[in-house]
Formats: structure tokens, C-alpha cells, sequence
């Protein structure tokens, strides 16, 4: 098990999230997205819009997905 938090997954606060794998954090991390989102967090409301505008070029999106995963599989398991 890891631990990842929210700013480090490019959200908007120190949130904590545990997984085994990244696939598992990532979606723990957008449930929390998804709730912000519904509490209109101007915080993360800002983080997702810098994600969506990731989203715009496939190849970024890809890179940034990537470095994301890379540090997920570097961190010691808890």
C-alpha cells in the first residue's frame, strides 16, 4: 500500500489517499475530484481546470499521466 495526496495527484489540498496500485489511487482521487467539484471548491475548481486544459494535447496528458505513475511506483510501500 501507498500513499499519495491530493496536490501531489494535481488536486488542491493535503488530502490522503491509499492504494496498491496507481490505477486505484487515480480513482480515489477523482471521487475526491468529483465532490469538490459538487462543493464548488474554488481550489480545486482551479486544479481541474489545469488538468482539462492538459487534456487538450493527448501528449502532454500522457507525459503528465506517466510522471504521475513513475511517482506513485517510487514512493515506499507504508
Amino acid at each position: 500500500m501507498k500513499t499519495m495526496n491530493c496536490k501531489q495527484l494535481g488536486g488542491a489540498c493535503e488530502k490522503e489517499f491509499q492504494a496498491n496500485t496507481f490505477e486505484e489511487i487515480a480513482e480515489l482521487s477523482k471521487l475526491h475530484g468529483m465532490e469538490m467539484f459538487q462543493k464548488k471548491d474554488e481550489a480545486h475548481l482551479d486544479a481541474m481546470n489545469k488538468i482539462q486544459e492538459l487534456m487538450k494535447k493527448p501528449d502532454a496528458m500522457k507525459e503528465w499521466f506517466e510522471s504521475k505513475k513513475k511517482e506513485f511506483d517510487a514512493l515506499p510501500e507504508d
